[in-house]
C-alpha cells in the first residue's frame, strides 16, 4: 500500500491527554467525508487504550457500512468481502462501499522500506491539520476514577469426586 499524500492530524501536547476515540472518530469521519473517501482502514486497537472503538463509531458518524477484525479483503464488482476473525472461527461477510474496515494482525505482512523509496516519500505532499480544522474540540469525555489490581486469588483445592465437590460448594454457599 502507497500513498500519494498524506494528512497529518497534530494534536497539541497539551490536549494529547485528553484524546479519546469519539475525538479521533470524529476527525476521521469529516476527513473521509473532504477527501470522498470510499474506504476508511484502521487498526483494530490502539495500544495506548486497547480501546476497539474507532472503526465502530467512525461507521457510525459516516452512516457506512463496517467490517470488523478483517483478516482478509476482496473487492469484487464494487463489494468487499471482509474475512473476519470471531470466537468461533472466521466469518466472510459482504459490504457495499463506501465502507470502513479495522484490520487484524492477519490482514498484511509488513513490508520494509527501502532507502530510495523512504527518499520518495520524504517528497510526497503532506498537509498538516488540527482538530478544529474538522470542528473537533478535544475535551473528554469520560474520566478514570480509579485503576487497580484485581484481589490475589486464592488457592484452589483438590476434591476426590463430584459429591465431594457439590459437598464443598454446599460448604461455601455456592449451591443450595
Amino acid at each position: 500500500m502507497g500513498a500519494d499524500r498524506a494528512v497529518h492530524v497534530e494534536v497539541p501536547e497539551k490536549d494529547y491527554a485528553s484524546l479519546q476515540p469519539i475525538h479521533v472518530s470524529k476527525i476521521l469521519a469529516k476527513l473521509a467525508q473532504q477527501e470522498e473517501a470510499s474506504l476508511v482502514l484502521v487498526g483494530k486497537q490502539a495500544i495506548d487504550d486497547d480501546c476497539n472503538q474507532t472503526a465502530q463509531m467512525t461507521a457510525a458518524y459516516l452512516d457506512w457500512p463496517q467490517g470488523t477484525f478483517a483478516s482478509k479483503i476482496e473487492k469484487t464488482n464494487g463489494d468487499l468481502h471482509v474475512t473476519r476473525e470471531i470466537d468461533g472461527g472466521l466469518e466472510t461477510i459482504k459490504l457495499k462501499l463506501p465502507a470502513v474496515l479495522s484490520s487484524d494482525l492477519r490482514l498484511n505482512e509488513p513490508r520494509y522500506a527501502t532507502l530510495p523509496n523512504i527518499m520518495k516519500a520524504k517528497k510526497k505532499k503532506l498537509d498538516k491539520k488540527t482538530p478544529q480544522d474538522f470542528g473537533v474540540e478535544i475535551k473528554p469525555h469520560m474520566e478514570i476514577l480509579k485503576c487497580e489490581e484485581p484481589p490475589t486469588r486464592q488457592a484452589g483445592i483438590v476434591v476426590e469426586s463430584a459429591a465431594d465437590l457439590v459437598a464443598k460448594l454446599r460448604e461455601l454457599g455456592t449451591i443450595p
